[in-house]
């Protein structure tokens, strides 16, 4: 007896709609695990960049520290700087009040005063030359007095330039003092600053990796989804062609069964023509009467 070719076109149909369910199936399953391992890193990522980010604030507070203090002692330096430009100002002023050849003046004074006086004493003169003389003798004694006085004014002077001399140079050391101090924190801050710019970088190359797993995370979900949704279609297949074969075997078992129905029906028939028979030849043998 041949094959029936629905039959096994259809059996052929659900081998191969069966092999390509499994298949999706199987592709379905390590889409899934590849998106979940990816999910995974890029978690990962994430958590190894709270870590970046905590040490970045970390170093930007001690480098804001840092420029604070610099700023700090930088204010400082340009006071004491700007405190000794007063002081050289006000010594140059000074120093306008000083004359050099003071003493040299005093001298020739003195030398003036006695050379009059000894000509006064020396020399014979009339009343009136004398007169004269004595009060040329009384200028320079006033010249005298009051070249002496300005010079002694002119050592109270030169004290009080030395004095900011030594003040000048006092608010310099500071001011270098506090100029090798923002020097030091500047150091220091630039070296945070680079901590801090390096770890910025990081965070950044950390996001972007982070971004870049999170897109192959939902291609690798979208794609098994897709993959789901074929499985799911080559399922709907199958359970469609099993549905028609178990629906021809039951029309084709129904089928049988009404036949051996009517078979057994047609058999009882014959066998009650037979009976019916055998009683007419019986009743003919006794010379009855045979009613149809």
């Amino acid at each position: 007896m041949k094959k029936n070719p629905v039959g096994k076109k259809e059996a052929e149909q659900l081998k191969d709609a069966e092999k390509k369910y499994q298949a999706y199936l199987e592709k379905r399953n390590e889409l899934n695990d590849m998106a979940k391992a990816t999910r995974e890193e890029r978690d990962m990522i994430n958590d190894s960049r709270k870590d970046l980010k905590k040490q970045a604030d970390i170093i930007k507070k001690e480098r804001d520290e840092l420029v604070s203090k610099m700023k700090y002692h930088k204010e400082m330096r340009n006071k004491l700087q700007e405190e000794a430009k007063k002081l050289i100002d006000s010594r140059r002023k000074k120093k306008g009040e000083v004359f050099k050849n003071l003493p040299l003046r005093i001298e020739e004074l003195k030398a003036d005063v006695q050379m009059l006086e000894y000509r006064q004493e020396t020399v014979p003169m009339s009343p009136g030359e004398e007169n004269e003389l004595i009060e040329k003798i009384r200028e320079k004694k006033e010249d005298y007095e009051k070249t002496k006085k300005l010079m002694e004014k002119q050592k109270l002077v030169e004290i009080e330039i030395t004095d900011k001399d030594n003040a000048i140079d006092e608010l310099f050391k500071k001011a270098d003092e506090q100029h090798t101090l923002v020097q030091k924190y500047y150091k220091e801050n630039q070296q945070k600053h680079e901590k801090y710019i390096k770890l910025v970088n990081e965070l950044s190359l950390s996001i972007a990796e982070s971004n870049k797993k999170h897109e192959q995370y939902i291609e690798l979900r979208n794609e098994a989804q897709k993959v789901h949704e074929k499985a799911f279609e080559m399922r709907s297949k199958i359970i469609s062609i099993k549905g028609e074969r178990r629906k021809r075997r039951d029309e084709a078992k129904k089928a049988i069964q009404e036949q051996n129905i009517k078979a057994r029906k047609a058999v009882l028939d014959k066998d009650k023509l037979d009976e019916i028979a055998d009683k007419s030849v019986q009743s003919l043998k006794k010379g009855e009467k045979i009613s149809l």
